[in-house]
């Protein structure tokens, strides 16, 4: 994967209070296996520890020493089909220990896993796969439907348990830290998704010596989320990397009810869920996480409300508030909340976690802010991904070089606004831009715009979020060009092309746009007039 990044720019000035100040908060480096891959750490757990168990799911126990030579025998079986260091394999396998199997394989291999979803929109899936360069996609054992598959050139290869055989003989696995374990697609505002490669260091960084939460043997971490979902690399690899358990929920779709029976019968310790499932489970069942020793969550700024109720539920010490984009691998930063937050007063998204710094930076030079002030959140350290695949501008926009008081620092521009607190803990204040998070995933607007003007019959659209105590969710309003742009029409429009969290709520039909002063659509306008009880005119579909 070729990536650019623009020169450094001259050092600049930065007052010394804002530079001590964020020397402070970066004192973050710990020791760790950094010149270790994925595979390296797995199997050295599979040595140490090959009788204890490393996968479970409704009472299925995989011990390391099972996943290990059902990788290995997977991996043998990848290698005659042609995947060598350096390919990249898609992975469709559901929630089970043979998707974790399928992961290592991969691994294994000193090649690269490419989450898919097969309920992603064929025009999407494809170009995941081209982007990616894969052709070949393990599959569970019903496959993926035919019409998934037709053109993109891909081989499917089944992985279940009729067709794993293991194997005690490893491959010469050629993959190190610096090479791709994995690369994860977020939403994109050209209307395709970007691809993210994530080093095997930056995973292995996330889970060893975790300062957000302890990992270790007796750690039994749950599974829940989709695997193509960043969070899904914490909660396996946390599991796996540090001799515990992956605790896999069996189902497709969370029920808060089996939620509680799965935690408490499998002895679930730690828990990351998007602040969308954090709210959910605190309205409604906050039972399901009371055994839970590290619950954590992230993902969108927090409801005070939710975590207040979370905090005097479970006590001090088990709540924490996590804070990473993909680029970072996951989780950058950390806060545990011992005390409930006040209404008015700032939840933090705190500190960085080991071996990952965080800057607040004034302007495109690299001044510092001064704590209080804000500015953009850039973050550095082992977590940075590779950059875009295949996205040489995009990658030069977001990761850039800064001279940070005599020190050169790669830095990631996470596009999101904050400020430091005179305690030293960082507090997420919106984003410079229309990326906005919906349920935990990350959603450009300007893809959805896309998918919307591709219509033939829509002359103009927008897409905004409704916030409704906490409760988020995507609205389109659409200047048609004909009857036939009916809000039914669209929003089956856009859910061809994008995945369903991607798919507006609800669609109004307008005659025209209101512009703010500058010229631009005012979004908070148009949610004003067609949220009100009294709207005239306009459509919608819920």
């Amino acid at each position: 994967m070729r990536t650019r990044e623009v020169p450094a720019p001259a050092a600049v000035a930065c007052s010394g209070s804002a530079l001590a100040a964020h020397r402070r908060i970066n004192r973050t480096t710990a020791p760790y296996p950094r010149d270790s891959s994925v595979v390296d750490r797995f199997v050295f757990w599979a040595g140490r520890s090959p009788d204890a168990p490393a996968a479970l799911q409704q009472g299925r126990v995989f011990t390391y020493r099972e996943l290990d030579r059902l990788s290995n025998g997977l991996a043998h079986t990848l290698h005659e089909n042609g995947v060598v260091s350096g390919s990249a394999v898609a992975v469709c396998v559901p929630r089970s220990p043979e998707m974790l199997v399928a992961l290592l394989a991969v691994l294994k291999c000193g090649a690269t896993y490419v989450p898919v979803d097969p309920r992603w929109p064929h025009e999407r899936l494809s170009a995941v796969l081209a982007d990616a360069g894969c052709d070949r996609i393990l599959t569970g054992a019903t496959g993926l439907p035919d019409p998934c598959l037709v053109g993109t050139g891909c081989l499917p290869i089944e992985v279940s348990r009729s067709t794993l055989v293991p194997r005690t003989d490893r491959l010469p696995c050629s993959a190190g830290p610096e090479s791709i374990a994995c690369i994860n697609f977020t939403s994109g505002s050209t209307g395709r998704a970007k691809g993210v490669p994530i080093h095997h260091r930056g995973i292995v960084r996330l889970v060893h010596g975790a300062t957000y939460g302890r990992l270790d043997e007796t750690s039994r971490v749950l599974q829940i989320t989709p695997v193509t979902f960043d969070i899904a690399t914490w909660e396996i690899w946390a599991a796996l990397l540090n001799g515990g358990v992956s605790v896999l929920y069996p189902d497709e779709f969370l029920q808060l009810s089996r939620l509680e029976k799965v935690v408490k019968r499998d002895g679930v310790t730690a828990v990351l869920l998007t602040t969308a499932l954090f709210n959910s489970v605190i309205d409604e069942a906050p039972e399901a996480l009371e055994t839970v020793a590290t619950i954590t969550s992230g993902g969108e700024a927090h409801s005070h409300r939710h975590m207040a109720r979370a905090v005097r539920t479970y006590g001090s010490g088990r709540v924490v508030n996590l804070y990473g984009p993909t680029e970072c691998t996951c989780i950058a930063t950390y806060h545990p909340v011992d005390e409930p937050p006040g209404p008015d007063a700032p939840l933090p998204i705190g500190r960085p976690i080991q071996n990952t710094r965080v800057y607040v930076l004034a302007d495109e030079a690299g001044r510092l802010c001064e704590p209080g002030q804000t500015g953009e959140i850039c973050l550095a350290g082992d977590g940075l991904a590779a950059g875009y695949l295949g996205r040489p501008d995009l990658t030069a926009a977001a990761f850039v070089r800064r001279d940070i008081g005599g020190v050169q620092e790669r830095l990631y521009r996470t596009g999101d606004l904050g400020r430091l607190l005179p305690t030293g803990d960082l507090v997420f204040e919106g984003r410079l831009d229309d990326q906005v998070k919906i349920n935990g995933f990350r959603v450009e607007l300007g893809e959805i715009t896309h998918a919307l003007n591709g219509h033939p019959h829509v002359k103009q659209s927008c897409v905004a979020v409704r916030d409704n105590q906490g409760d988020r969710s995507l609205l389109a309003f659409v200047v048609p060009s004909g009857p036939e742009a009916s809000p039914d029409v669209l929003r089956a429009h856009v859910a061809a092309k994008l995945p369903r969290y991607m798919v507006p709520a609800r669609v109004h039909l307008c005659d025209r746009f209101p512009l703010t002063a500058n010229g631009k659509v005012d979004r908070r306008a148009l949610l004003a007039a067609h949220l009100s009880p009294a709207a005239p005119g306009g459509s919608s579909h819920e």
